[in-house]
């Protein structure tokens, strides 16, 4: 389902329904609370707005936000039917890295956020990709995210797989979910590390701070980072990660995990940058490689550092 939270029709009975039994661990919480665990794509707002207009219920009664359901109780959520956007196609140029009839593979800039979504409905990847490609792009991820199988940060660069058709889509997908697509990283962290080292853990929705991520948190999903070092600096390490999963921030959650952030990353790091001007964490992805959805053959592009990158490394090998 795509829960998108703008233009919603609630003049009409179509949408769609969500069921779900409280647990034990879920039990002594308000019911707006575990919604938003449940729903961690949805704004607790509009979770919110769909509890005052009787949206949601327990054992089939309307409740309000402060309700505190009992294990065993039936929560059941009605997202009514959204409205289909109109996304306009812009002639915004775009750094392609490779191109055939399946798909496309782009090198991200900073600042461009991947797909529309509240507060950003231009500029986007996607409206770039819609101008370039026209009506090729798969559309198993809905109007609003057309030819999209996976995302990175508005502030990370770097190579992203596009779709061109639903056969690539899913082939790429289900690499994705078997993790059998290579990604690497590059990235500048705070702190020596002198050694490589691999990072296990379970990332999730931080319990208080609902647009982060964090380790360890009750129904988490496995997440594992392998990091190699390629530069030692006096008080920032250059690494490579490679991902074997790909949760929501995990590169930038798990560094922080082990006390050294990426440099720049003003959520998960220090609040203050030693580099002024820099916008957004030092994370390129640099390297993808996947099997072709079509020749299956393996197929694998290189995302150069940006010039953002290169001049910081520069800066600090001249210290």
């Amino acid at each position: 389902m795509d829960k998108i939270i703008e233009a919603y029709k609630w003049e009409q009975p179509d949408g769609d329904s969500s069921v779900f039994l409280i647990t034990e661990q879920m039990t002594g919480q308000r019911i707006d609370r575990i919604l938003a665990e449940q729903f961690p794509d949805v704004t607790r707002s509009y979770l919110q707005k769909l509890i005052r207009e009787k949206c949601v219920k327990i054992n089939e009664k309307v409740i309000k936000a402060s309700a505190k359901p009992a294990i065993g109780d039936r929560v059941s959520v009605f997202f009514p039917e959204a409205e289909e956007l109109q996304i306009v196609p812009e002639d915004i140029p775009l750094d392609i890295l490779y191109e055939d009839s399946d798909l496309i593979i782009v090198n991200k800039p900073k600042g461009m956020v991947v797909h529309p979504a509240a507060g950003h409905y231009s500029k986007t990847l996607v409206n770039a990709l819609m101008y370039h490609c026209q009506n090729s792009l798969s559309g198993i991820n809905g109007v609003m995210r057309p030819g999209i199988v996976h995302r990175i940060d508005q502030n990370t660069t770097g190579s992203l797989i596009v779709c061109k058709n639903d056969m690539a889509h899913q082939a790429i997908a289900q690499q994705l979910s078997v993790h059998s697509i290579t990604r690497k990283y590059r990235a500048i962290v705070y702190g020596r590390l002198t050694e490589d080292g691999t990072i296990r853990t379970t990332i999730g929705r931080h319990p208080q701070k609902r647009k982060e991520m964090a380790v360890n948190v009750p129904q988490g999903k496995t997440a594992v980072t392998h990091y190699h070092v390629l530069e030692l600096f006096d008080k920032f390490t250059y690494i490579e990660c490679q991902l074997e999963t790909g949760r929501t921030h995990q590169i930038r959650v798990h560094m922080k995990s082990i006390g050294h952030p990426i440099l720049g990353d003003d959520v998960y790091g220090p609040s203050k940058c030693p580099f002024s001007g820099l916008q957004g964490q030092t994370l390129h992805a640099m390297t993808i490689g996947f099997l072709h959805p079509s020749t299956k053959e393996y197929l694998e592009v290189e995302a150069p550092l940006p010039l953002y990158f290169t001049d910081l490394l520069n800066k600090l090998r001249s210290v």
